[in-house]
């Protein structure tokens, strides 16, 4: 596809081309000095690289040819909007641009300033018509997981109209009762934006594509507990990035075959650094594309990342929906049970976490974790105290930091974590 064809394509989607372009030649520039500068990269991240590429051409050609045919298009922000419910009414599930300042400026007409990077990217990606996937969404999808999302989309549902997805904050059992008829609302209301009726087959199917998913990723996180790292965190997190974008069946097909040579890389010893690397985990705030400025400060700092504890990591993939269930009223509780596992910061108490976090950093052989929150991101900022205290009761060591999307502290970010780093050598 040229890339003229491509412009005529964003132009029907009433992007700025202009600014847009712009945007594309930044990104261009950053993920060549942060991913193509990589030495002793896997065969596999030709994929990644290409995907990325492509990620506002050739995959957003996919979804119009989609929607060209009847198919719908349901955007979303949040691992809480149940991906198996959209498949099963022939739909298709994407994520939406929130990883750069892109339009922040725009963001503050509808928001107050010290709002956390991650809502004021969405918000100023619609604002600068810089999001081929908001413009090819017939659905976009919020969740209450947290005050700051809870009042934007209110805002963000004048521009763009936001159907919002009610999370309980505990996991009692009203909670999960709760839970449970949200989910049946969402059914409905992509019934109805299909005209699909979704039948016990249908959602079994997608039960079972979107395990799939799930299982390659969880392949991918086993491995990563291998010295030396067969892989880096830069890419494993694109890996996971990816996820959120591309068709999951070709998705689940990729990285298996990236798995393969991973198990390959291991039998041989081989790794992107050496075995006596300090091992560091990442943990908390998610990291949308193109927000790779952390996993690339910690790579370039003497250290290798071995795992991520987040939505954009471990929390989208730890847990399977089960499959036994004949029935879709058994289908429906097994995706509700699978959902009330995942332990975001917005639930309280949340032991689950500190509980997941220290098994996870044991299970990869982490000599620290570096705990990840956004400015003005009050729920994993609360929970980060949390996981420094049960870390340190564990013996394995901690750095909290806190930034946002711009590069301006990048220097002293460094200084950080090779002060870090150097503790753990």
């Amino acid at each position: 596809m040229s890339e003229s064809t491509h412009h005529e394509m964003w132009e029907k989607l009433n992007m700025d081309l202009e600014a847009h372009d712009g945007l594309l030649e930044v990104l261009g520039k950053f993920y060549g000095d942060i991913y193509l500068s990589q030495e002793n990269r896997l065969k596999g991240a030709e994929y990644l690289d290409f995907v990325l590429s492509e990620v506002h051409g050739l995959r957003i050609k996919e979804l119009q040819d989609a929607k060209a045919q009847g198919r719908k298009v349901v955007g979303t922000f949040c691992v809480f909007v149940p991906e198996e419910i959209t498949l099963a009414a022939d739909a298709i599930h994407v994520g939406l641009c929130a990883g750069a300042e892109a339009g922040s400026e725009l963001a503050e007409q509808l928001v107050p300033r010290n709002t956390c990077a991650l809502i004021k990217s969405f918000i100023g990606f619609k604002m600068a018509k810089l999001c081929p996937y908001i413009e090819s969404s017939d659905m976009i999808v919020g969740e209450t997981t947290c005050d700051g999302k809870k009042k934007a989309y209110e805002a963000f549902n004048e521009i763009a109209p936001t159907y919002v997805m009610e999370v309980p904050q505990t996991k009692s059992e009203a909670a999960r009762e709760l839970w449970k008829s949200e989910i049946l609302r969402y059914m409905k209301a992509v019934e109805e934006l299909t005209g699909v009726t979704i039948t016990a087959e249908k959602l079994k199917e997608g039960i079972r594509i979107i395990n799939g998913k799930r299982r390659a990723l969880q392949r991918l996180t086993f491995l990563r507990a291998a010295s030396p790292a067969p892989i880096s965190g830069r890419d494993a997190l694109l890996v996971n990035q990816i996820s959120f974008y591309d068709d999951p069946v070709r998705f689940t097909a990729k990285i298996n075959e990236l798995c393969d040579e991973l198990e390959t890389r291991i039998e041989t010893g081989e790794g992107v650094a050496p075995a006596n690397t300090p091992r560091l985990m990442l943990s908390g705030c998610p990291m949308a594309v193109p927000n790779w400025k952390l996993p690339y400060v910690v790579e370039s700092s003497g250290a290798v990342i071995v795992g991520e504890e987040s939505c954009i990591g471990t929390r989208n993939s730890r847990d399977l929906v089960d499959e036994s269930g004949a029935t879709l009223e058994a289908m429906i509780d097994a995706i509700a049970d699978r959902y009330m596992k995942i332990d975001c910061a917005c639930f309280t108490p949340n032991q689950e976490r500190l509980d997941n976090i220290t098994s996870l950093a044991k299970d990869l052989k982490a000599d620290g974790v570096i705990h990840y929150s956004l400015l003005f991101c009050q729920p994993y900022t609360h929970e980060s105290m949390k996981v420094d205290k049960r870390l340190q009761a564990e013996g394995i060591p901690m750095l909290s930091i806190e930034t946002d999307y711009s590069m301006e502290d990048v220097e002293q970010l460094k200084t950080r974590i090779e002060a870090f780093v150097e503790t753990l050598a």
